[in-house]
């Protein structure tokens, strides 16, 4: 198998409890990201790693693939990682569980990057920020990368400093894709301390001096993390007839 696609799936969310099982246009929301998953060229099998029995339970009885990973795990990527473990593959894809618009358009780009260049082992999307507020926002994950693509710093404060107007600021939005091999190896590093100060896990790839591949992506998306958040994707897929 060349691809396995994963969407850590964790019940225990401070801003939006049991965030995976709300319903969004009447569809729980991890079965949502799972159906747009399946639907990507690039993609083997698709399993949903659970911490919860509810989820487990919705996802099997509609049925999805899902694992049940250790709660202690700390993060998204320790717990793709404890089931790419059990399942070989060549790539992995973690798919965000908050990303309900998430599709072939944002998955299948990050695994060509992964096929064309067996130099990269870890890509993401960057997309260009297009209001004001996202800059300064502590809930979006700014970034920052040189003319190659690659990733130089991520952060919740606004990098690059807005102190000129006109800049061009980025988000990092979607999925992540990684070797295997690589992803495995992250998973058994001890978390960073710039990691822990910002609470972003790839940090813990660039302060051990690895590289991130950073592709350009003109998709936004509409991530769930709050009931606001809820309010926004409803109205977006009302608009659309979806």
């Amino acid at each position: 198998m060349k691809t396995l696609a994963v969407i850590p799936a964790r019940y225990a969310s401070t801003r939006l409890p049991g965030k995976p099982l709300v319903k969004i246009a009447g569809v729980p929301l991890v079965l949502r990201v799972l159906s747009n998953v399946r639907k990507c060229r690039s993609v083997d099998r698709v399993v949903v790693a659970a911490d919860d029995e509810r989820i487990f339970q919705l996802v099997r009885e509609s049925g999805g693939e899902a694992m049940m990973t250790p709660p202690d795990l700390p993060s998204g990527g320790d717990r793709v990682a404890w089931v790419a473990e059990r399942i070989p593959s060549e790539y992995v894809i973690n798919v965000q569980v908050d990303d309900p618009l998430v599709g072939s358009d944002m998955i299948d780009p990050l695994i060509d990057a992964l096929s064309s260049d067996q130099e990269v082992s870890l890509v993401l999307l960057a997309k260009k920020i297009e209001r004001d507020e996202e800059i300064t926002s502590p809930d979006i994950v700014k970034m920052v990368f040189d003319k190659n693509g690659k990733g130089l710093y991520f952060s919740r404060s606004p990098i690059p400093f807005p102190r000129i107007s006109g800049g061009s600021w980025y988000k990092h939005i979607g999925p992540y894709a990684w070797r295997r091999d690589f992803l495995l190896d992250f998973s058994k590093w001890e978390q960073t301390p710039l990691e822990k100060t910002e609470s972003l896990e790839m940090l813990r790839v660039i302060e051990r001096g690895h590289c991130i591949k950073c592709i350009i992506t003109e998709r936004d998306t509409i991530e769930i993390d709050t009931p606001n958040d809820l309010r926004k994707i409803e109205e977006y897929l009302s608009g659309t007839g979806k």
